[in-house]
């Protein structure tokens, strides 16, 4: 008898022990997406593999707060969207804004043309230093119409800025689209064209969060429209001209970024723009490129960046696969490192090795969880939409757009990038603050962010082709999971069991 009791006392303290041991299993969802075909795939089943690989969450250890994830408002796009039959576009505008889609929170345009527009043109074409001419009719076709579509369908809403490629010609030393300065007699008129936007758009039902001063101050070879400024003559501009117009047309909330070009530079333009509180007072923020490298982001010069204004945004404002013809429905091309950029061909000697062959899908991925773990908040892919071609673009400067349509078929192609920015952009929301991670492996790259709602988010990136398991923890609770090779997972663990 004494044994039978024995016997039951032990299994009940083994049973004891196994109800524990599964409530400390971690309650989460897995979206994946692989080159072996996953497309934001939920996975529901799990090999209880234990790993050696263990991936913890520390949700005591904040750091920069996001303001969000998006994508460019072109003329290109929003023409070839106008190309398309009423489904389709639906289908592209929906995938883009609504909460079964990416959910777009953050998105950029263009003032005034640039090379993603069908011409050249200016809102203001005739030299007045009152801008009495000022009108935004070359909008109203195309890129209007998009950016109010987007606004009608997004339930959250989402945060809009504009950037110059450059002021109208004749505002400028050389009375050229390219290239040139901003003559110091036209610093006012300039800024007056930038309370003058807000106020136009703001006629079309269209609120603008803010502004880049000026795209690619250091300009781009001479190709496009462009503009040139120094740290010290953005910042003058900025300081004298800029900030104090909009303050005083009742604009001052409206947001400024200076910079607004590749990462290399980054150093030297904060030293300016925020070397007193003068000159700083009007920058919200800096913006920045990736174009100086296809794997690199330059986490120094992020951090860099961050320190020398803590309080202040960084955003990477632009990135896309430059300088290639898209492939159509081709999957696996975006997961191959065939693709090349400007610098494969015209990289200084000394830069070359920064520009190797990549795969698409490895850029994005890597250098949006890069610029996460190193203070970047918000950041913005280029073209929604782009053709066959990569177009169109005046000057034939081809890129690569997440959504590539063929519209003399009405057909659309979501590339394997819409998928990797959507495992950021539908998941990670703006308010969500990115939290610590310890993680012991180097082939896997991992940032995780608690949302405003309590939930958490896990975003890990697999580039190499062999499974990894590992187990993800969080306040003690595990979960055993495996990542197939050269995948993406978004992992959501809810504010109830977090």
């Amino acid at each position: 008898m004494k044994t039978l009791k024995l016997c039951i006392y032990c299994l009940l303290i083994t049973t004891m022990s196994c109800n524990k041991e599964e409530k400390k299993e971690l309650v989460l969802e897995v979206f994946e997406t692989s080159a072996s075909g996953n497309k934001l795939t939920k996975l529901n089943e799990f090999k209880t593999v234990d790993s050696t690989l263990v991936i913890k969450i520390n949700p005591n250890k904040k750091f920069q707060t996001i303001t969000g994830f998006g994508g460019a408002f072109t003329e290109s796009s929003a023409y070839l969207l106008n190309k398309l039959s009423k489904k389709n576009r639906d289908t592209i505008m929906r995938a883009y804004f609504t909460e079964n889609g990416a959910n777009y929170s953050l998105c950029r345009t263009h003032m005034n043309s640039c090379d993603f527009s069908l011409s050249q043109y200016s809102y203001a074409p005739t030299e007045d230093k009152a801008l009495k001419d000022f009108s935004v009719k070359e909008d109203m076709d195309d890129l209007i119409p998009m950016i109010k579509e987007a606004n009608r369908i997004s339930k959250d809403g989402f945060k809009l800025f504009a950037s110059p490629w450059t002021a109208p010609p004749w505002m400028k030393d050389n009375k050229e689209w390219v290239g040139g300065k901003l003559l110091p007699e036209h610093y006012p008129t300039w800024a007056l064209f930038f309370s003058k936007y807000i106020d136009a758009y703001k006629e079309q039902g269209i609120e603008l969060w803010g502004f880049t001063v000026e795209n690619e101050p250091h300009g781009n070879g001479n190709n496009w429209e462009s503009m040139h400024f120094s740290p010290e003559e953005m910042t003058d501009f900025v300081q004298n001209h800029l900030g104090p117009k909009l303050e005083a047309d009742g604009h001052g909330d409206k947001i400024i970024l200076g910079y607004d070009q590749n990462r290399a530079g980054l150093k030297e333009w904060v030293d300016v723009m925020y070397a007193t509180e003068a000159s700083s007072k009007y920058y919200d923020g800096t913006a920045i490129h990736w174009y100086e490298s296809t794997y690199d982001f330059f986490p120094e010069a992020l951090q860099y960046a961050h320190h020398k204004a803590p309080d202040k945004y960084l955003i990477e404002t632009e990135g896309c696969v430059d300088s290639e013809v898209p492939k159509w429905k081709d999957d696996a091309w975006y997961w191959k490192k065939e693709a090349t950029d400007w610098g494969w061909d015209w990289a200084s000697e000394e830069d070359k090795h920064l520009h190797p062959k990549y795969a698409p899908v490895n850029r994005y991925a890597r250098d949006i969880i890069g610029c996460l773990n190193n203070w970047v908040d918000g950041w913005v892919d280029w073209n929604m939409v782009l053709d066959r071609q990569g177009g169109p673009n005046w000057f034939k400067n081809w890129c690569v757009a997440p959504v590539i349509v063929h519209p003399d078929a009405d057909e659309v192609y979501f590339t394997p990038l819409y998928y990797t920015m959507a495992h950021f952009s539908k998941y990670i929301r703006p308010g969500a603050e990115v939290l610590g991670v310890e993680n012991t492996d180097e082939d896997l790259m991992v940032t995780a962010c608690k949302n405003p709602d309590g939930s958490i988010v896990v975003v890990i990136f697999n580039e190499g082709k062999e499974v990894k398991n590992y187990a993800l923890s969080l306040n003690d609770e595990i979960k055993n999971i495996g990542i197939k090779g050269q995948a993406i997972q978004t992992i959501v663990i809810p504010k109830e069991t977090n």
